[in-house]
């Protein structure tokens, strides 16, 4: 047996009786098919970050799909490229860049996940990712086909007119469904952007995103102070959105980015000295104001592996802890009033927000199992989590009751990040999850598709 966990919360330990890694999806349909004769069940990991349990099953074997990184086909005309579910967003920016040496305009990304980049192509399928893109719906959106190998070692191409019900489950679908080994993406011509930051409040920030939106902005979003004993706590932020300028503006050779350390140090600070650490942050994107970048290379970003190693020694920690994501969604005109009640929640709860920050995202109406169900704000707050019995019951309080007040204002959440939602709560914003999990057992009758969140869900829509 394989001791496996994720890297950001690494409360998900897992013992999985083997590790695979196919470079080939031919490998990938021998090994489903080694796995029927076996009567074994497979789990599907990638990047290793997601915080669910979607990526590991107690004694399943666990397909690590990192080694399907092949580009393939890119057709200029159209502004698509066909990757493996397995590559990285620096590796398939990299390849486009590659690719296109001497073009003007280049084709890129359209977003990404913000906060890592060692996270796959198929791991956001999976999850039915989204960036910071103010008037963009999820990936899905983004995806032109995929191939996916089912529990029968079946290869089903799969686009909105071929195998379109499959590609419904899968978009959004947890790794339930099949191993997806290739993905036909679509692109966007890459701009020039220039950032504007501003500090203001979160009553301010819906009338001024849609201000800049008519400017032409494409990206955004608003990063809230997290000190708890401030009036300022989810309330004041930095703004910032990037909007497209003359592609005859010069880059600038040199940069004011934070970089690996400067990271640290803010991490540092938002443990210790969440009085000051606002400030800081500030500070520096207020000296960004005005920077270029690119549309496809801004959207990348430092992750620092086992940064809370050194913040417990830091603090004192008396256990170890890490961070728990969790991820909000409210009808836009509620945004100032659910922030208000999030932060009564907090304080009451003597909860402690690592980081936060607001988003926006346009309605998706092709996953079966839609989470931005409506033009949603979207609040992802970060806990600081002690790895302890009481300090994780903590956190799972904590973000249960954010769940409730998301669906008072009508609102929805993530499922990414954990498996503390009540079943009422799942029910309220996934109404159709009861047939989503229905059809799962329909399309994999012998369970050969399995994680820790399916068993943990599967088991709780069983009860009366």
């Amino acid at each position: 047996m394989i001791l496996c966990n994720d890297i950001h919360s690494k409360l998900n330990p897992t013992r999985v009786l083997e590790v695979l890694q196919p470079t080939t999806e031919a490998a990938v349909v021998e090994a489903v098919r080694q796995a029927a004769r076996q009567g074994i069940s497979i789990s599907i990991c990638g990047g290793r970050h997601a915080m669910g349990g979607q990526q590991f099953g107690e004694s399943t074997l666990l397909l690590d799909l990192t080694g399907l990184d092949a580009v393939g086909e890119m057709d200029r005309v159209n502004g698509t490229i066909e990757a493996g579910a397995g590559i990285r967003w620096p590796q398939l920016i990299d390849a486009l860049h590659a690719r296109q040496i001497g073009d003007d305009p280049m084709w890129g990304i359209r977003q990404k996940q913000t906060g890592a980049d060692d996270l796959t192509l198929g791991g956001a399928l999976a999850a039915n990712i989204h960036g910071r893109g103010l008037l963009m719906k999820p990936i899905i959106d983004d995806v032109e086909a995929f191939t996916l190998v089912n529990a029968g070692g079946e290869i089903l191409r799969c686009s909105r007119t071929e195998n379109a019900e499959w590609f419904r489950l899968a978009m959004g679908g947890y790794g339930c469904f099949g191993v997806i080994t290739s993905v036909c993406l679509r692109l966007s011509r890459r701009v020039k952007l220039e950032r504007r930051v501003e500090i203001i409040t979160v009553d301010r920030f819906l009338p001024l995103v849609e201000k800049r939106i008519e400017e032409g902005a494409l990206y955004g979003d608003f990063q809230f102070s997290i000190d708890e004993h401030s009036p300022d706590f989810l309330k004041r932020g930095v703004f910032s959105c990037y909007l497209p300028v003359g592609e005859d503006r010069p880059m600038s050779e040199s940069r004011n980015e934070l970089v690996a350390d400067d990271w640290r140090e803010l991490i540092r600070m938002a443990h210790c000295d969440r009085a000051k650490v606002f400030d800081r942050y500030a500070s520096f994107y207020l000296g960004t104001h005005g920077s270029l970048y690119w549309s496809d290379t801004h959207q990348l970003s430092v992750y620092l592996n086992d940064y809370h190693d050194q913040i417990d020694r830091d603090c004192g920690s008396e256990v170890s802890a890490s961070e728990m994501i969790s991820e909000l969604y409210v009808p836009r005109e509620h945004l100032e009033a659910f922030l208000t009640a999030a932060a009564k929640v907090l304080r009451q709860m003597e909860v402690v927000v690592i980081y936060g920050t607001v988003r926006l995202i346009q309605r998706d109406e092709e996953s079966f199992l839609p989470w931005a169900s409506e033009d949603f704000a979207c609040i992802i707050f970060n806990l600081h989590t002690e790895h302890s019995m009481d300090g994780i019951a903590k956190s799972a309080d904590a973000f249960r009751a954010l769940i409730d007040l998301a669906l008072r204002f009508g609102g929805s959440y993530f499922l990414t990040y954990h498996r503390w939602a009540r079943r009422d709560q799942i029910e309220l914003a996934y109404p159709m999850f009861r047939r989503f999990l229905e059809l799962k057992e329909a399309r994999d009758p012998e369970g050969r598709f399995q994680s820790e969140w399916w068993r943990h869900h599967r088991d709780l829509f069983l009860q009366p």
